[in-house]
């Protein structure tokens, strides 16, 4: 019979977490680009002639407070970092790389807060990342706000929204550690 080592009882939480993790990933994976397949498909946006500059983008007023505006955006989220050419590729390395790192942390995550928001991060980065990035040399942009928010100009899509959670429920998790082994 086998003794365990020292090593199984610290990776169990660590295994589970990686297989709510790897779900997570998916899904928001999943919606972002059902979300902007969504978008492309839709007419009323104009996605691809906007894309090659031969027509403005679309946009679908849809309550008084949010509407659906397309955009494509070449820097990372909420059109920061504008990127074009040989920048774009940077910015994918960059980005994937830092979403490789995510995974490798998730892989030794303990905390079920700290699985959750870096797969939230993974799943957004690999969708704004590896498929629109990659495939249109710009991501689908499309949740408009600024009505509501006139302060908050940006119009996002589901990934750039799992970063943003998922770096906010880093931030807390990461707190709420340092907390715990203080006191």
């Amino acid at each position: 019979m086998n003794s365990p080592t020292t090593d199984e009882p610290a990776a169990q939480p660590s295994r589970r977490y990686w297989i709510l993790g790897g779900a997570i990933i998916v899904i928001a994976l999943v919606l972002d680009q059902l979300t902007k397949y969504w978008i492309l498909s839709d007419p009323a946006f104009r996605a691809v002639p906007c894309l090659r500059g031969e027509a403005p983008c679309g946009a679908v007023r849809v309550t008084d407070f949010f509407s659906l505006t397309m955009r494509w955006n070449q820097g990372v989220s909420y059109g920061l970092l504008q990127a074009e050419g040989l920048a774009r590729w940077a910015l994918v390395i960059l980005q994937l790389g830092i979403a490789v790192g995510f995974t490798v942390w998730l892989f030794r995550a303990q905390r079920l807060l700290t699985a959750i928001s870096l797969s939230l991060v993974i799943g957004g980065a690999v969708g704004n990342n590896l498929f629109d990035r990659v495939r249109f040399g710009a991501v689908v942009d499309f949740l408009d706000f600024s009505s509501l928010l006139p302060w908050f100009p940006y119009i996002f899509n589901v990934a750039d929204t799992a970063i943003s959670v998922g770096a906010a429920l880093l931030l807390l998790d990461q707190v709420l550690a340092g907390r715990k082994s203080s006191g």
